[in-house]
């Protein structure tokens, strides 16, 4: 299936959706073929309260949280958030290219926002995550695999595999052999 056609996913159906101005067309020709897995909190190791959202919709307040100020005019996206209780929200439709890998690189190729889908889970490094966010992440990366067949469990990858050095989410309390196994 050619990921530059209307017939690939683009919005999931029966989740919530809060279009993000943060993204832009891929490059012509380029295939989704990678996952990438990351962790969020706002402010940091805090869970709930929306900051999330404001932050990928450029709507969060830079002066609530002493945190914040390194965030003042960052634009930055993901296409899928899944909050502590296993709930999506979608940003960005998925055969668009959202702001969610910055420098990186995967088997030698760049721009991992060109061909690749990211997913935030509202976590922290060394926080566990809890099982509906598993099991939604599960079922959301079926969805992804079955549209972008590109994608298979070896290209599904956490932030910090494509930007060593430089990230280290979704971090060691992300289990990767029970989300793996869920996969098989």
């Amino acid at each position: 299936m050619n990921p530059n056609t209307s017939q690939c996913l683009q919005w999931l159906a029966d989740t919530r959706q809060l279009p993000s101005p943060n993204f832009n067309t891929r490059p012509e020709g380029s295939e989704v073929s990678l996952l990438v897995i990351h962790n969020i909190s706002l402010p940091a190791g805090e869970f709930g309260g929306g900051c999330i959202e404001k932050l990928f919709t450029n709507c969060l307040d830079c002066d609530a949280h002493p945190s914040f100020a390194d965030l003042r005019g960052l634009e930055v996206s993901s296409h899928c958030l899944i909050n502590r209780d296993g709930v999506i929200t979608q940003f960005v439709p998925f055969n668009q290219r959202a702001w969610h890998a910055g420098e990186s690189s995967f088997q030698g190729q760049s721009n991992c926002n060109d061909f690749s889908i990211g997913i935030e889970l509202e976590g922290t490094d060394d926080c566990p995550y809890t099982a509906s966010q598993y099991q939604a992440l599960h079922q959301l990366t079926l969805q992804i695999m079955a549209a972008y067949p590109a994608i298979t469990p070896d290209r599904i990858v956490g932030h910090c595999d494509i930007a060593p050095g430089r990230k280290t989410d979704p971090g060691a309390s992300f289990d990767w052999v029970y989300f793996k196994g869920l996969l098989a």
